[in-house]
């Protein structure tokens, strides 16, 4: 039986958005960040540690397996969705906001860069992270000023982001999901990512079960 889909969207900015970005070790969006540490500097005989890390805060079209109590589900976010909440993160000033594994605040941690990625190919976060990121996808770049946080990111005590935050809700039918798979078998199969391809056999086992 394929689980409801229900779509998350900012409707009242004032209630919904993102107020922290989380360190956990099994990131919802199933994408690991960079950790980019001992970083040599090019003009300079020294081996500095940056202390920051890479990743994909959030991914538009991806499903997000939920539970509540019995209920089974998926959740997931739109293109406009993605972009509106990463600028509205940034515009009321919460970079330093950060947990861990959503329990525990997080002192010393600060998102330094936001972007959305508009062409994958030009993008660093492929060209030099190699986040294999697709268009629409929220990156983050976060310093870690934190001694024992640093070294449990080296440890790979947390291996991504998790955002919290507060979001409106709808069922999204049928029709929705025939529609994006029909987006996903335009494209050629050698130019499917990793994460649409599996989006794909995700919607033909939906077919047969």
């Amino acid at each position: 039986m394929e689980l409801d889909t229900i779509e998350l969207f900012i409707e009242d900015v004032s209630e919904d958005g993102i107020q922290a970005i989380s360190f956990v070790k099994d990131p919802a969006i199933e994408e690991n960040w960079i950790a980019l540490n001992k970083q040599k500097v090019a003009f300079k005989s020294i081996d500095d540690e940056k202390r920051i890390v890479v990743g994909i805060a959030l991914k538009p079209d991806k499903k997000i397996f939920r539970r509540k109590g019995d209920y089974e589900f998926n959740v997931i976010f739109s293109k406009e969705t993605v972009r509106k909440a990463g600028h509205l993160y940034l515009q009321q000033l919460n970079n330093n906001n950060a947990t861990l594994e959503h329990e525990t605040n997080a002192v010393g941690l600060s998102v330094i860069e936001s972007w959305i990625v508009e062409d994958v190919n030009n993008d660093k976060a492929n060209g030099v992270y190699n986040l294999d990121a697709e268009e629409g996808d929220w990156c983050v770049m976060m310093g870690v000023g934190n001694d024992q946080v640093w070294q449990e990111v080296k440890d790979g005590t947390y291996l991504g982001f998790s955002i919290e935050g507060a979001f409106s809700d709808r069922k999204i039918e049928a029709s929705m999901t025939e529609e994006r798979a029909g987006e996903l078998l335009e494209i050629k199969s050698e130019d499917l990512t990793e994460s649409q391809a599996q989006e794909i056999l995700d919607l033909i086992k939906s077919t047969i079960i």
